[in-house]
């Protein structure tokens, strides 16, 4: 996988190891010898999807142009307890400098992996996909969603700017399903599809008279669920579906069932838990 824009990601690392070190290492500083070279290695504490390992590398590189990362598995990897991720060697100073921000990515990233292909394999058999929302930690939109494409889910518009999805506060703004609908089919080209939030049959219907491409079913029952695809399939069959709100692990394969083509899920970036990953450094 190699989705991260690079030079977006050396910025923002520049900036986390700014944060974290601040003036200087100043425990390494007083007790460590310039010059000193050791090697160290990322280990899995827990069983796994791995994500990060590039932004760990950057860490390092962005330190010491020359530290790279020598790796075991690719993100996307299952691993289980006691694999050795990656392991690097160089100056002493540098991996200590980096260690917390580059182990903070990589739980962090393959913790949202992790939880991705939990969901990802709920619906295996199913036709629905899991996507990702904009529901994410400020600054970390881009690593977040990579790590959700590493657990095997496809990305849901990256920003505002990314695709028309008209929902309820538009839609009470506008004047109605049909009003939205209709001005932003005016106002944006031929090759964006416009996403409409629909809580009722009558908004449903409404929205395919209009043209939307695609119905985002807010905060329904499965059952509910269920019926309103019923009804679009026989007015659009093309339309695409897409149920948000209140799903977890143990509900998603019923929504999955009821016919939807995405299911969109807010807790594979705000919820995920940060996987147990440590990294050991010894003497070279």
């Amino acid at each position: 996988m190699n989705w991260l824009d690079e030079g977006a990601l050396f910025s923002q690392i520049g900036a986390f190891l700014q944060e974290d070190l601040g003036r200087g290492d100043i425990t390494t500083q007083s007790c460590v010898m310039r010059q000193q070279r050791a090697r160290g290695r990322f280990l899995a504490k827990e069983p796994m999807v791995v994500a990060g390992i590039e932004a760990a590398e950057a860490v390092f590189s962005t330190l010491d142009a020359q530290q790279q990362i020598e790796s075991f598995v690719t993100d996307g990897d299952e691993v289980e307890t006691g694999k050795v991720i990656a392991r690097t060697s160089g100056f002493a100073d540098v991996l200590l400098g980096g260690e917390r921000v580059a182990l903070n990515l990589m739980q962090r990233l393959s913790g949202i992996a992790t939880l991705t292909r939990r969901y990802v394999k709920a619906v295996e058999g199913t036709r629905a996909q899991i996507v990702d929302t904009r529901k994410t930690t400020p600054g970390l939109r881009m690593l977040e969603k990579y790590a959700v494409l590493a657990g095997g889910a496809r990305n849901h518009r990256f920003g505002l700017d990314d695709g028309v999805l008209i929902k309820d506060n538009h839609i009470a703004l506008a004047g109605g399903v049909a009003t939205a609908v209709g001005r932003a089919r005016e106002a944006v080209g031929h090759l964006h599809k416009v996403e409409v939030e629909v809580s009722s049959e009558t908004d449903l219907r409404e929205a395919v008279r209009v043209g939307a491409d695609i119905l985002l079913l807010d905060n329904q029952t499965p059952e509910e669920t269920a019926r309103l695809v019923a009804i679009a399939r026989e007015l659009a069959p093309g339309v695409m579906l897409e149920s948000s709100g209140g799903i977890t692990l143990e509900n998603v394969r019923a929504y999955a069932e009821a016919g939807v083509d995405l299911i969109s899920i807010g807790a594979l970036t705000h919820s995920a838990r940060a996987t147990d990953i440590s990294f050991k450094i010894q003497p070279a």
